[in-house]
C-alpha cells in the first residue's frame, strides 16, 4: 500500500506558511506532497475569488514531486540544529510564559476542545511551563507585537558554518519567512514593554526580574534575524503600519484592564494580518 504525505498548515511561518499569496514558496519548502489541509485563515480572510484560485492551483499541483533525500550526516547535522533551536526557543518560551498566559483570555474562542478525560481545552507543556495551544500562544504574541516566529532566533548565531549552510539547504523560504513577519514586529510596544517592565510583570502576575530577562533574550533574537539575515524589521507597509497601531492600542488598553478595548484592538490586529494565530 503507497503511502501519501500530507501536511496540515496555518497561513503564517509559525504555522506552515499556506497561504493564496505564498503558494509557489510553500511548495517549494514542502517538496513531495500529495495532501494539505488549509485552516480558516486561509479560506476565510482573502476575497472569495482569490481563495477559489488559490484552491484551484492546489489541487493542480498536488502531488509536487518527491521529496528530498537527506544524507545520514546530513540528518545528524539536522537534528542537531533541531536541539539547539529547542534550547533556544525553551529559554525565552519559559520566561515569557506568564505573560502569554496573561493576555491568551483576550482571544476570542473558535470552538470548545473536548479530551477523553471530558475537559473542555488543555494548555502545552514547554521547558515545564503551561502554555495555550498553538492559536492562542501564537495570537498573544502577535498581538503585542512580537510575532512568535522571532522567539528563539538568537540560535542562528550559535551555529557552526556546517549547520548554517544544512539548515540554508532544507528550509528554502528561511529569510523570506522572516521577511513576510518581519513587518509585524512593533519596536513602539517593545520599548513600551522594557519601559514599564514593573507594571507589566503586575499586570501578568509575574516576577519583574524574569520580565526583564524575557525582554532581553526577545531583542537578542530580534537583533539576530536582523544581523545574520539583513532583514530590517518593523512595519512597512500601510497595513502593517495600521496592525502596529491596533498592537499599541492593545497593550495600553491590556495594561490598564481596559478589557473590552483590548478584545477590539486585538481583532482588528488579526484582521489586517489576516490569521488570529
Amino acid at each position: 500500500m503507497k503511502i501519501y504525505p500530507i501536511i496540515g498548515v496555518g497561513s503564517k511561518p509559525f504555522r506552515g506558511h499556506l497561504s493564496p499569496e505564498n503558494l509557489e514558496s510553500f511548495l517549494l519548502e514542502y517538496p513531495g506532497l500529495a495532501t494539505v489541509t488549509i485552516q480558516s485563515a486561509a479560506r476565510y480572510d482573502y476575497p472569495l475569488e482569490q481563495v477559489k484560485e488559490f484552491i484551484k492551483q492546489l489541487n493542480a499541483k498536488l502531488p509536487n514531486g518527491k521529496p528530498q533525500t537527506i544524507d545520514p550526516h546530513e540528518k545528524e547535522t539536522l537534528l542537531a540544529v533541531l536541539k539547539k533551536c529547542k534550547r533556544h526557543y525553551e529559554s525565552v518560551a519559559e520566561v515569557l510564559a506568564p505573560l502569554v498566559n496573561s493576555i491568551s483570555p483576550y482571544v476570542p474562542q473558535r470552538r470548545a476542545r473536548k479530551l477523553h478525560i471530558g475537559l473542555f481545552g488543555y494548555s502545552r507543556s514547554v521547558a515545564g511551563v503551561s502554555l495555550p495551544r498553538a492559536i492562542p500562544f501564537a495570537a498573544a504574541l502577535y498581538s503585542i507585537g512580537i510575532p512568535p516566529e522571532f522567539i528563539g532566533a538568537k540560535v542562528l548565531e550559535d551555529l557552526t558554518d556546517e549547520e548554517w549552510d544544512t539548515l540554508q539547504r532544507y528550509y528554502v523560504n528561511l529569510r523570506k519567512d522572516f521577511i513576510s513577519v518581519g513587518g509585524y514586529i512593533s519596536w513602539q510596544n517593545v520599548n513600551m514593554l522594557m519601559e514599564m517592565h514593573s507594571k507589566t510583570a503586575k499586570r501578568a502576575d509575574m516576577d519583574v526580574d524574569k520580565l526583564s530577562l524575557a525582554l532581553t533574550r526577545v531583542l537578542a533574537d530580534l537583533k539576530a534575524v536582523e544581523e545574520k539575515l539583513d532583514v530590517k524589521l518593523g512595519p512597512r507597509s500601510s497595513a502593517q503600519r495600521k496592525h502596529e497601531n491596533f498592537t499599541n492600542n492593545f497593550l495600553i488598553s491590556y495594561l490598564e484592564h481596559e478589557d473590552e478595548e483590548a478584545k477590539k484592538a486585538l481583532v482588528e490586529a488579526a484582521k489586517l494580518r489576516r490569521c488570529l494565530g
